[in-house]
């Protein structure tokens, strides 16, 4: 009893082992609930091994963490040092989140994580590093040091991590000299490294065999030493865009080694011809904004699985892209030419490939056979090119029975093509010269969703009866910004969405929308209208309105929608 009082009496806190109060002292009458955790002030504790202290303004490191925390959030905080003798207590510790601090190399002691020595992910992007930590433990997986003003890594910062998968150390200021050569020597796991938006003149010697994805993109590289992708024979993903990449940068081995490559941005570089060697397992090669004039066919040969290749803003011009310099690529998917100074649509294109992007170009005319070598063509797009009706066959896209999207808005054209393929389900035809439109030419089109005739020239006189008698499915029409003095008759039943701003409008009738009673969004802000122009009975028939935009009319107008519609805010004054 006496001895029992006095263990009492010097104990520092609660009893550990879980039942002892009872089972020693009954007569005392202990709790036999388990002792409270402790938890920093403010923090958060969820859970045993979790302590939360996300931005709190913290500017110095809470001195209550338990030392059997495993998960250690301080981000969003004020903190500019890390005390070794607080970190070093958390032998436990796995995550250690420091995102958005103000901790610099100086307040980071080079020793400071070395009894973390079960540590696995490792956050401290945003803070003010100069230099990364010259030793992290060996049991990190995971890495970022990004958006600090590292200049220089260790051998021990990443090296010697043999369970190391992803390492983030974009936007930072490092240059060649501060990347060691065996900065990831023992390190055979890294998958992900990202090293954007830093000061490297070449690619890095001596990265990662194991590295699966490869970000450099916006930096200051303008060769690939010779064999420094040779053992990336698992890279899947290579990011180069935005450097100063040229021919002499590059040669015909530099992509020749990586049998597992899948995607390739070569974009916003300085090359003039397609890289040689590329891979067969290659999917998507982005070389948009070069100065490419010429796409060799050679060049393209070895990259038969390539599915999509991006050229757009480069140099071609008529005779850029031969004709089956393409032909290659079987599986060709998309190709997108857009803001080239190609004069015609490239002929023997590859069967297969279901999108065509050519939109500012120069294309003045398209000829009979000019698609007929992609009749699987989903998506055609030829907006802003010099196409003028006459010079546009009448089956130029007769063969197109898969057509789904044809867009040729900002061309010169005066009349709606002829022999448009039945299966359309999208037209745009805005910013033309159109004057006129003839039921003739959307004949059969009954799956045509939307319908885009902004911009051009059209009167209702000039719309001529029928026009859209066969437009069963459509959805969507685009009148705006053309020269209407009133709502054209009979519009298609299933119309959802009008546009009808921007024209001469002046008066509504009660009839104006008896033939669209699914009507759901109407537009007629900038027209003629005043404040009665609009009779009283024109939406009756309309249960689905939900908007009418009157804005920018010569006087205010109000609008009664009808009863079935809710009564919320609607834009425009309606």
């Amino acid at each position: 009893m006496r001895l029992s009082l006095l263990l009492l009496l010097l104990w520092p806190g609660p009893l550990a082992t879980p039942g002892m109060e009872d089972a020693t002292f009954p007569h005392l009458g202990e709790s036999s609930q388990p002792p409270p955790r402790a938890c920093p002030p403010r923090c958060s504790c969820p859970r045993a091994d979790t302590v939360d202290c996300n931005g709190l303004d913290l500017r110095v490191f809470p001195d209550n963490i338990t030392r059997a925390a495993q998960h250690l959030s301080l981000q969003n905080n004020q903190l500019q040092e890390l005390p070794y003798n607080e970190l070093s207590r958390l032998s436990s510790l796995r995550t250690l989140n420091l995102h958005n601090n103000r901790i610099s190399s100086e307040g980071l002691p080079d020793e400071a994580f070395e009894s973390l020595t079960q540590l696995q992910h490792i956050y401290v992007a945003h803070n003010k590093l100069s230099v990364a930590p010259q030793f992290l433990p060996r049991s990190l997986r995971v890495a970022d040091l990004a958006a600090n003003q590292v200049m220089e890594i260790f051998p021990l910062t990443f090296g010697q991590k043999p369970a190391l998968r992803s390492v983030y150390l974009h936007n930072n200021q490092l240059d060649n000299a501060g990347l060691p050569a065996d900065a990831f020597r023992g390190s055979e796991a890294v998958a992900t490294l990202s090293l954007s938006s830093n000061r490297l003149r070449y690619l890095p010697p001596s990265l990662p065999a194991s590295l699966e994805r490869l970000h450099l993109q916006n930096n200051l590289i303008s060769k690939v030493p010779r064999g420094a992708l040779s053992h990336q024979t698992q890279l899947r993903e290579l990011y180069l865009q935005h450097n100063q990449l040229t021919d002499n940068g590059l040669d015909t081995t530099t992509f020749s080694k990586l049998r597992s490559l899948e995607y390739l941005d070569l974009s916003h570089n300085q090359l003039a011809t397609v890289p040689a060697g590329l891979p067969r397992t290659l999917a998507v090669l982005h070389l948009g904004r070069n100065r490419i004039r010429r796409v060799e066919a050679g060049r393209l040969r070895g990259a038969r699985a390539l599915r999509y290749l991006l050229l757009q803003h480069n140099a071609l011009g008529s005779a850029g892209l031969p004709a089956g310099a393409l032909r290659p690529l079987r599986g060709l998917h998309t190709l997108h030419l857009y803001g080239n100074g190609l004069d015609r649509v490239p002929l023997a294109l590859p069967r297969r490939l279901h999108a065509l992007v050519l939109p500012h170009n120069r294309v003045a005319a398209l000829g009979a056979r000019d698609l007929a070598s992609t009749p699987g063509l989903a998506e055609l797009n030829l907006a802003y090119n010099r196409l003028a009706s006459a010079r546009v066959h009448r089956r130029a896209f007769r063969r197109l029975r898969g057509l789904r999207s044809l867009d040729l808005a900002g061309n010169q054209l005066t009349r709606l093509p002829t022999g448009l393929p039945a299966g359309l389900r999208a037209l745009r035809l805005q910013r033309n010269q159109l004057r006129g439109l003839e039921p003739e030419p959307l004949a059969g089109l009954d799956q045509l969703r939307e319908l885009s005739l902004a911009h051009n020239r059209l009167r209702v006189g000039d719309i001529g009866p029928g026009t859209w008698h066969e437009l069963q499915a459509l959805q969507v029409l685009d009148l705006s910004h053309n020269e209407l003095s009133f709502v054209p008759p009979d519009l298609p039943e299933a119309l959802e969405e009008l546009h009808l701003e921007g024209n001469r409008i002046g008066h509504v009738g009660p009839e104006a929308f008896l033939s669209t009673p699914r009507l759901r969004a109407l537009f007629l802000r900038a027209n003629r209208l005043h404040m009665t122009s609009i009779a009283a009975e024109a939406f009756l028939g309309l249960p689905q309105l939900r908007l009418v935009d009157t804005e920018g009319n010569l006087e205010q107008v109000l609008v009664r929608l009808p009863p079935a519609a809710p009564r919320g805010p609607r834009a425009g004054g309606s």
